[in-house]
């Protein structure tokens, strides 16, 4: 992967960008798709945001080498900090947990207030994103799914609107993805087999195991998930 090619998952990512949009990316790394996106005519100007030093001193080199520093920005700072109210129109998160980006976002929140789009893709959880956003005014507009070196992963994209619009049944929907659930591609049937087959084996262990409150809830909740993936995937 380089400025030039990128990953299936980030070019994924990448095709959701709107054309003309100013791009911030969070957990920048190498800042591999601002690079790609300014070079390709996707975006005019972007930032770079990365925390930790290594990735922060990669993601300098980078744009420096492709001779770009006069348009995009590299910044170390944590998550949203890095921005100022205006910015920026699209915020791309990519290659992190679910539960991570969601705090990212929600810490982050009052830098988002003039932002159009998000563009995020989780590693895993990405039903914690899919509870923030809907829990703070952005509506998910559209889903995608890639499979990548035989990691599977969720690419989910916002924009604010009516939070409950893309949803039918609430659970199904926040755990699964409502528009997955639909197309049903063919990684996401790949993905909840392997679920409900890991949910399965730790199952029987559970049952296996010494019957307290805990264990008896544990139980429960997983047999109320086999449930709702197995009423859903084809």
């Amino acid at each position: 992967m380089n400025t030039d090619r990128l990953s299936q998952r980030l070019e994924a990512v990448a095709n959701y960008i709107p054309k003309g949009y100013r791009l911030a990316d969070i957990g920048s790394d190498h800042a591999y798709l601002p690079c790609y996106a300014v070079k390709n005519g996707m975006v005019p100007s972007a930032i770079a945001g990365e925390v930790v030093e290594g990735p922060y001193q990669s993601a300098k080199g980078q744009v420096a080498e492709e001779g770009l520093t006069d348009v995009i920005a590299v910044r170390k700072g944590d998550g949203l900090e890095v921005l100022s109210v205006g910015e920026v129109d699209v915020v791309t998160i990519a290659g992190m947990g679910g539960a991570l980006i969601a705090s990212i976002l929600e810490n982050g929140k009052t830098k988002l207030e003039k932002v159009q789009r998000l563009i995020l893709q989780p590693n895993i959880s990405a039903i914690s994103i899919r509870t923030w956003l809907r829990n703070n005014g952005w509506e998910l507009i559209a889903e995608n799914m890639v499979e990548e070196d035989e990691k599977i992963y969720e690419i989910l994209v916002a924009e604010r609107g009516e939070v409950d619009k893309p949803y039918g049944n609430l659970q199904e929907g926040l755990l699964l993805g409502p528009f997955l659930m639909k197309e049903q591609p063919a990684p996401f049937k790949k993905k909840w087999q392997r679920e409900m087959t890991n949910w399965k084996r730790i199952l029987t262990q559970i049952e296996k195991a010494e019957k307290n409150a805990e264990n008896v809830k544990k139980i429960e909740e997983l047999q109320q998930k086999i449930r709702l993936v197995e009423g859903v995937v084809k």
